[in-house]
């Protein structure tokens, strides 16, 4: 299983166009065979900050995931174009 979260943050005149971009990125992530969760979240303190817990079944998942054209579209070319901030945690599972 690969785990992680990824932190983003946004300015604040683009929030429509975020959450609309990940509406449709999330649908079409929790679609992929790969995927076993894609649940985003904006911060309640800090609602320009946008938190996205991801797993999928494999590394090879991940990839295709990487690879598809929704993420190309929306990730690539809307959220990472948008954002200020971004950084990345890898998770272990401890059980």
């Amino acid at each position: 299983m690969v785990s992680f979260i990824v932190r983003m943050k946004f300015p604040t005149e683009d929030r429509a166009e975020i959450a609309e971009a990940l509406r449709t990125l999330t649908a079409a992530s929790r679609r992929e065979a790969g995927c076993v969760s894609y649940i985003p979240h904006q911060l309640a303190e800090d609602p320009d900050t946008v938190v996205i817990y991801e797993q999928y079944r494999d590394d090879a998942a991940l990839a295709a995931h990487r690879d598809s054209e929704h993420f190309k579209t929306y990730a690539v070319g809307v959220l990472y174009q948008k954002m200020r901030d971004r950084s990345l945690d890898n998770l272990t599972a401890l059980a």
